[in-house]
């Protein structure tokens, strides 16, 4: 069994070290660090900050996605003696492998989510342990996302520099923070949380179904407890489950996001809490329902990404953007194209922002080598389940999206949904939207499709997220013509399939400080035309229960002609989160 998908937790029982700081780095520009025992020591390292990616933070790797060496060295408190010692690693990007004290003890492939081993057996008590990661972001086709080919599996005058498959920097690194635990021989695996309510005259009774996984086989009892409401655990084989009934419930939601804290106790072994929002999600007809009432998502597509930091947790600048996502009035994002931090998604519990959680399933396409679309299946499936073990008790969580522009030809093709790689990518989608159904059936599945791909591909979809640029790819510069085009594909997408449609990316690139009257590309004045017209289009047909703006910030992409500075700059907020004219309309219009 792997480590325990929770968050890492201090208490009487268990024990945590952030290794977060400065580290020994060192790249490997010609692949000789494991036969030549860097795992032992690093022959000539320099000073690296972890969480952070590499390409921010020294000028001769800003390009550099191959292989590359960390190491620190960590001391064990003898208060620590007799628990499991467990290393956790929030993300690394992509392949690492790890090292204690010169013994290698594990790989993992993919980054974006938590990993970790059991390391009790290899540790000191009376020296600091040396700790060791190689990380591996080669950028190669098989991998997810696909690295090595440009957009649509290929290559050509638009693919930029570093070569991928997908419109942001391929960053490399530890990005989220390493940690070290200790947690008793008999520990709390894992819990699980579903939530429900009844009305009972004026007040409303919250119903929360607990499911607690111990490390291993554990036939005693224990307790679970939110407030007054408390029942026992009885443990069969390592697993219990219980319902709790919460008397005069607050349901979580935006604008009231409350929170309770679930104590689960295993005996007397080990102790952990966590923060429970009561809420339901359903999707009925053409809406949303949250607590059973209809929801419209007003928000963004959203990116981890700032200067100095890249992709790396970047606390103080997650804390801003929802600091003003407030001020601007959105009550939602998209986890665009990867998993978020875990802080990211607490910072969403607590402030009532609706989350649709995103695998790193971006730039699949169906044309490629059926072998490689095999391997992205698998890949795909890793990374699902890992986010779902790793966020399915967040209230904040609405539904998951299994992959974002998946396309079945050129990325700027007509789809031929009968076509090979049509018909590849609509069983694939299919059987992927089945399989997170089987493990999660209190959310929404979906994905966000690009124009140039089979619209049959959303049949299988709880509801329809469509990625749009009416106005700027499609159409640029001919404001009338493209909102006339959009209101005709809306209606025709409505009419083919009857579901709520989200918009989950629209909008056009604008430069800060550029202004054109009459408004034309690139400046401030274009970027609030085009989202005008989609927010006017969606106040009118209630089927579209959501508008994402793609972006809320600039952020960074590889270099190439469609890339001025090597920057995306559809954002609504500058990259140091300075509000473009674009932010000041949507304050107007949604603080309505």
């Amino acid at each position: 069994m792997s480590i325990s998908p929770l968050y890492p937790q201090q208490n009487q029982y268990r024990n945590v070290t952030d290794l977060s700081g400065l580290w020994q780095f060192q790249p490997d520009f010609h692949n000789i660090g494991e036969t030549q025992g860097w795992q032992t020591a690093l022959p000539n390292p320099r000073s690296i900050a972890v969480p952070g990616s590499w390409n921010e933070q020294h000028e001769d790797l800003r390009d550099y996605t191959d292989a590359a060496w960390y190491a620190t060295d960590a001391w064990l408190s003898v208060g620590w003696r007799g628990q499991r010692i467990l290393l956790r690693i929030g993300s690394a990007n992509y392949m690492a492998k790890v090292w204690v004290n010169g013994q290698a003890i594990g790989e993992h492939e993919g980054g974006h989510l938590p990993f970790g081993f059991d390391i009790t057996d290899v540790v000191t008590w009376d020296a600091p342990n040396h700790i060791v990661i190689r990380i591996d972001n080669t950028l190669k086709p098989d991998r997810l996302p696909p690295g090595g080919v440009g957009m649509g599996g290929g290559a050509g005058p638009l693919s930029g520099f570093p070569l991928v498959s997908y419109d942001f920097f391929p960053y490399a690194g530890l990005q989220r923070q390493v940690w070290l635990m200790g947690v008793p021989t008999q520990h709390i695996y894992d819990v699980t949380v579903t939530t429900d309510f009844e009305k009972s005259n004026d007040s409303i009774v919250g119903v929360v179904a607990v499911e607690v996984q111990a490390n291993a086989a554990f036939n005693g009892k224990g307790l679970a407890q939110i407030g007054d409401a408390q029942v026992m655990l009885h443990f069969a084989n390592g697993t219990a489950q219980a319902t709790l009934r919460i008397a005069n419930a607050k349901l979580w939601g935006p604008g009231h996001p409350h929170l309770y804290a679930l104590q689960i106790a295993l005996g007397d072994s080990d102790f952990y809490t966590l923060e429970v929002g009561i809420r339901t999600f359903a999707v009925r007809g053409d809406q949303l329902l949250l607590n059973g009432e209809a929801i419209t998502l007003q928000g963004f597509g959203k990116h981890e990404d700032f200067a100095g930091s890249g992709r790396g947790l970047n606390l103080p600048v997650m804390v801003k953007d929802y600091d003003l996502l407030r001020w601007v009035g959105a009550n939602s994002y998209r986890t665009a194209h990867y998993p978020y931090s875990e802080e990211a998604m607490q910072m969403a519990d607590r402030h009532g922002v609706l989350i649709i959680d995103e695998t790193p399933a971006v730039g699949l396409a169906f044309q490629m080598d059926e072998a490689v679309v095999k391997r992205h299946y698998e890949l795909c499936v890793a990374a699902t389940d890992g986010l779902i073990a790793r966020d399915k008790n967040h209230p904040c969580v609405i539904a998951w999206s299994i992959a974002n522009e998946p396309v079945a030809g050129s990325f700027f093709a007509p789809p031929d949904p009968n076509s090979k790689a049509g018909q590849l990518g609509q069983q694939f989608l299919a059987n992927l939207i089945g399989h997170t159904k089987e493990l999660d059936s209190t959310r929404g599945v979906t994905y966000a499709g690009m124009q140039s791909a089979p619209s049959a591909w959303f049949a299988a979809a709880d509801f329809i997220c469509v990625n749009r640029y009416y106005g700027w790819y499609f159409l640029g510069g001919q404001l009338a013509t493209a909102q006339a085009a959009f209101a005709n594909e809306m209606e025709a997408l409505h009419k083919q399939f009857g579901k709520p449609i989200i918009i989950s990316e629209f909008g056009a690139d604008t430069l800060a400080g550029t202004h054109a009257q009459p408004p034309e590309m690139w400046s401030e004045e274009y970027q609030v035309e085009v989202l005008k017209f989609h927010l006017d289009f969606a106040a009118s047909h209630p089927y579209i229960v959501g508008l994402h703006i793609w972006n809320f910030a600039d952020f960074k992409t590889g270099q190439g002609i469609i890339r001025m500075a090597g920057m995306n700059f559809k954002g609504v907020f500058t990259r140091d989160r300075r509000p473009k004219m674009a932010a000041h309309f949507l304050r107007e219009r949604w603080k309505k």
